[in-house]
């Protein structure tokens, strides 16, 4: 077994869960679900997996702070921060050579920092399924969730038939990945029983994902190689980070790599799984009141149902006689909207950009 490393993709801005959510503390520094910031739950997933001098988080400048505040329990120097986002090909590229720094033959874990998982077990499982299928083959390792539902807003993994057992699980071959689908497509590939929903979690040794890069996507393996030749310089890494960083093309993993590639396995998620997309999503994770109402914080509903009221900094939200909005209250800004146009915050977001009397508010 190598030694092995997890990567935390911690820079998303989490626009959808304004205004909690602000551009220094997006949807993973917050307990959206849960009583610790997102990532600290992300974190504490995988502490039994690796050890914490081997977690690193990747994250923004801005963000940088909030990092290490919510993980408190790693190293200082795991938390970076690039200078700039450049998406998640760049981002694996910096991962990439963050571990091969400390040892060129490990496997790393890419993950999101903000999905909730409640069965941590199976989840810990599975992750070193994918880690034993990364270190016994020359393969990019992914977990797919069975889809549930025919999603739009998820893209999709087709598998083709089995690739072997690896710790009694069966691991799949694939044979593609695909975009976001329409609905229409999406009821296919639910039907079919071939697909899986891309959760954005990532397996592979360090020289086999650099060959991928070398492969598929030369113009950023040039920028990556320049960062690294840099970084054994004196000094030279902090310097090339800011050079050269944000030269590296902005294109995702999924686009830059795994479309691309034919060494792609699979390893079917059997834990729980949520990407709490946005508000009416954190219903499914609280009890609800008599009503359907999902209250956090000092909150009353009176005369309405099916509402999700947030409410913050010790201040009293009273809801009356409307049913299914979305009501979130903090110190700054206040948010009301009805939950099945709960996506359209992104649009009040651009709105918000373009105003230099309430861009503070972002």
């Amino acid at each position: 077994m190598s030694e092995r490393f997890v990567v935390i993709m911690a820079g998303g801005r989490g626009e959808r869960f304004w205004p909690q959510s602000r551009e220094a503390t997006p949807k993973h520094l917050l307990p959206i679900v849960g009583d610790k910031p997102m990532l600290a739950q992300t974190v504490d997933r995988v502490a039994g997996i690796v050890p914490p001098a081997n977690i690193f988080v990747i994250t923004t400048q801005a963000q940088l702070a909030g990092c290490r505040a919510a993980c408190t329990g790693l190293p200082a120097a795991n938390i970076v921060a690039e200078p700039m986002g450049r998406d998640t090909a760049a981002a694996t590229g910096l991962a990439m050579l963050l571990v091969k720094q400390r040892n060129p033959a490990a496997a790393f874990a890419m993950l999101p920092a903000d999905h909730v998982i409640h069965d941590t077990a199976e989840y810990a499982k599975l992750l070193n399924v994918a880690f034993e299928s990364a270190e016994c083959a020359d393969v990019l390792v992914t977990l797919g969730i069975k889809p549930a539902t025919p999603e739009t807003g998820f893209g999709y993994i087709q598998q083709a038939g089995p690739w072997k057992k690896v710790g009694g699980r069966d691991v799949m071959a694939v044979k593609r990945f695909v975009e976001k689908p329409n609905l229409e497509t999406a009821r296919g590939y639910l039907a079919s029983g071939e697909y899986f929903w891309n959760a954005g979690m990532f397996v592979w040794r360090v020289p086999v994902v650099e060959a991928a890069f070398k492969a598929h996507a030369a113009e950023l393996y040039a920028g990556l190689a320049q960062l690294e030749a840099a970084a054994k310089t004196a000094g030279g890494w902090t310097r090339a980070l800011s050079e050269i960083y944000p030269t590296l093309k902005k294109i995702s993993v999924d686009y830059a790599l795994m479309e691309k590639s034919t060494n792609v396995v699979v390893v079917p998620a059997t834990f729980d799984w949520d990407d709490v997309g946005a508000w009416p999503a954190i219903a499914k994770h609280f009890t609800p009141d008599a009503a359907g109402n999902v209250l956090r914080g000092l909150a009353m509903v009176e005369g309405g149902a099916n509402n999700i009221v947030v409410s913050t900094d010790g201040h009293l939200t009273g809801v009356v006689g409307v049913s299914d909005l979305v009501v979130v209250h903090t110190a700054e800004a206040t948010l009301v909207c009805p939950k099945d146009k709960a996506q359209e915050i992104k649009a009040l977001l651009e709105r918000l950009k373009s105003d230099p009397a309430k861009k503070k508010f972002l």
